[in-house]
């Protein structure tokens, strides 16, 4: 039987001992060194770290951090990515949070440490003892299937940010289903593009792990240089891409397959956005033989809790509300509830988007925000069955897919009518002029953003007119050569509405 993730790594290494598992722009290593260096990490975690416990770890993104992550796990604890990049006071939050003494940190960090409430263990001063420690398999027995792998922080955007802290039990239930699904096997190469403390990077490393394929983790500088990052992705032989929808567009807006194409690609799926269909039309148009697919789901329930598989011989503009979320993934259940937790049954009828199974997250480490979101399904009285709130707008189409609205924390209120400024950013993207947009929504007005060709605002007046109401249409539209990204990858909405002050005065 397999209760953890060490049992699949322990499995794959059996497997696979020689086969290179993870690689960065200068290193790699097999699955049997993996392991092995991991458990004399371990061994030094230990002297530090009681079981249970997180292990904070701010190393560069490298085949180095992925030791740590596992010499975390086999020392009984959990790994807990922190970026260097980050202000101090966030870093303190995420400290004062996981309630932890030490972090594990490359020396080069020592200043930046300096300021924070943390004794720092350098991964350099590991060195002499690495040799010689005589790995314990105590603690690895003693860790149980709802002990946590990870605890990711959540982006903070509307004050402290929480640590989203997800089980063994969790990341077998969803890995096991979604490499199976999509046929992930040990002969592929994935290009890990995710951040370390972004969830998409889960599904990165231990897709890996439960199969055997190589990780391959992309450079961060390489997605500002597409044929820096197309050559890379044909150097590898990358087969597969579990990528942000932004990293993706990347590629598409700046004209990427005009130098080179990716065409063993076979495999390539995104999340974190909605997708703009013309930049999937572009991706389509120059690697038709791969198969795309839609993922969408919070942090909170592990990676995903829905995909959609997109027909290679589809018409995408006839998605009237963009790509479909799609259908639950096997074990987990989607349900609408309304403002009143009442379940909506109805087709293409508007719903809080909750999510039952195996799945859900532990919880918010150290928070009891946990207890708003986390909570017993409303629709049970007979036995305990916690769900997930996820805030997210959706409905239930007739195709008998699920498609996604928008934030409840989102969704304006403008002249007296509720405004899904999703809906407005769908009906700018029929235009051949754009290639992208984002709507905000501050001082009383809607402003649209947008990539492509700077256009006359009253040809995109008329284009919007065309299908939405008068109110819906926003008063000014910004021409933008590149979107500000969160480090995620995602669009940063807070940016534009700082661009947007700067653009009054």
């Amino acid at each position: 039987m397999k209760y953890t993730v060490l049992d699949y790594l322990e499995e794959t290494v059996a497997q696979f001992p020689d086969k290179v598992a993870f690689a960065d722009i200068n290193s790699s290593i097999t699955w049997k060194e993996l392991v092995e260096q991991s458990k004399k990490y371990a061994v030094i975690i230990s002297k530090y770290f009681e079981p249970g416990k997180a292990v904070p770890i701010m190393v560069d993104k490298s085949v180095e951090t992925i030791k740590l992550f596992f010499g975390a796990l086999y020392s009984g604890c959990f790994y807990s990515y922190f970026d260097s990049t980050f202000p101090d006071t966030r870093l303190d939050s995420m400290i004062q949070t996981l309630q932890v003494k030490y972090i594990i940190a490359d020396k080069r960090f020592e200043k930046k440490l300096s300021n924070l409430n943390i004794s720092p263990l350098f991964l350099q001063d590991f060195e002499a003892d690495i040799q010689s420690t005589d790995f314990s398999n105590l603690r690895r027995n003693q860790i149980i299937d709802t002990d946590p792998v990870y605890a990711n922080f959540t982006s903070g955007s509307t004050g402290t940010p929480k640590a989203v802290v997800v089980s063994h039990r969790s990341v077998i239930d969803f890995i096991s289903c979604f490499t199976e699904l999509f046929g992930i096997k040990a002969s592929d190469n994935i290009a890990n593009q995710a951040p370390f403390d972004f969830d998409v990077s889960v599904k990165d490393i231990f897709s890996g792990v439960f199969t055997g394929a190589t990780v391959h983790l992309v450079p961060k500088m390489f997605f500002s240089f597409p044929t820096k990052l197309l050559d890379y992705l044909i150097e590898r032989e990358i087969t597969v891409l579990i990528w942000a929808v932004s990293a993706l567009c990347i590629v598409s807006t700046l004209n990427g397959f005009d130098y080179k194409v990716p065409d063993i690609l076979r495999l390539i799926m995104f999340s974190g956005e909605v997708m703009p269909i013309k930049q999937l039309e572009i991706w389509k148009k120059f690697i038709p033989g791969a198969e795309y697919i839609n993922l969408y789901g919070p942090t909170e329930i592990t990676c995903n809790c829905s995909y959609y598989r997109i027909p290679k011989d589809i018409d995408l503009s006839s998605f009237m509300h963009g790509i479909p979320m799609g259908i639950p993934f096997p074990n987990e259940r989607i349900i609408l509830l309304d403002e009143n937790n009442n379940q909506i049954t109805e087709v293409e009828t508007e719903g809080e988007v909750c999510v039952s199974g195996t799945c859900v997250a532990l919880g918010y480490y150290n928070n009891d925000k946990t207890y708003e979101v986390f909570i017993q399904n409303p629709l049970n009285n007979n036995f305990f069955e916690r769900i997930y709130k996820t805030g997210d707008l959706a409905f239930f189409g007739k195709d008998g897919n699920y498609y996604y609205l928008g934030r409840k924390d989102t969704q304006i209120k403008h002249m007296g009518h509720r405004i899904e400024l999703g809906e407005i950013e769908n009906a700018l993207a029929k235009h051949n002029n754009i290639n992208r947009s984002c709507c905000v929504f501050a001082d009383n007005k809607i402003t649209a953003f947008y990539l492509g060709e700077e256009t006359e605002k009253k040809e995109l007046v008329s284009l919007l007119k065309t299908t939405l109401p008068a109110y819906m249409v926003p008063a000014d539209f910004i021409y933008l050569k590149e979107f500000p990204l969160t480090k995620n990858g995602k669009i940063d909405k807070h940016l534009l509405l700082e661009k947007l002050n700067v653009c009054k005065n």
